[in-house]
């Protein structure tokens, strides 16, 4: 749902509004479905905050109707690539042939991808 330029063709509590109407459900039960309370959802509603990522990625496992990417890029986030269990596992293979030090190297380093990825377009 992104243009060229990669903006949001709607903002996230648009696409909120039309998840709720497409699925006849209430802040309530997404709150519910997705395991947060109702007021973090009105926080979206009314445009005060932007979700976390694992809240992006539960209403995408919840509502199967709204695409990740569209999800993400209504919540301002590049969409994470997708990762297979094999690809999981072959990845925490290598992490545990790394020693305690390197281990905690490359967690410093993931984690600030992370925080990049939660910022750059928020």
């Amino acid at each position: 749902m992104a243009t060229d330029d990669a903006t949001p063709a709607e903002d996230f509590a648009q696409l909120l509004a039309r998840l709720k109407d497409t699925y006849k459900v209430n802040d309530s039960q997404i709150a519910e479905s997705i395991g947060v309370s109702v007021s973090t959802v009105n926080t979206w509603v009314h445009r005060k905050r932007q979700p976390r990522p694992e809240a992006l990625h539960k209403l995408a496992s919840r509502y199967p109707k709204f695409s990740r990417a569209a999800i993400f890029a209504a919540a301002g986030r590049k969409t994470p690539g997708p990762i297979s269990a094999d690809a999981e596992e072959r990845l925490l293979e290598l992490f545990r042939g790394l020693t305690a030090e390197q281990q905690e190297m490359k967690e410093l380093e993931l984690r600030a991808l992370n925080e990049y990825n939660r910022s750059a377009l928020s």
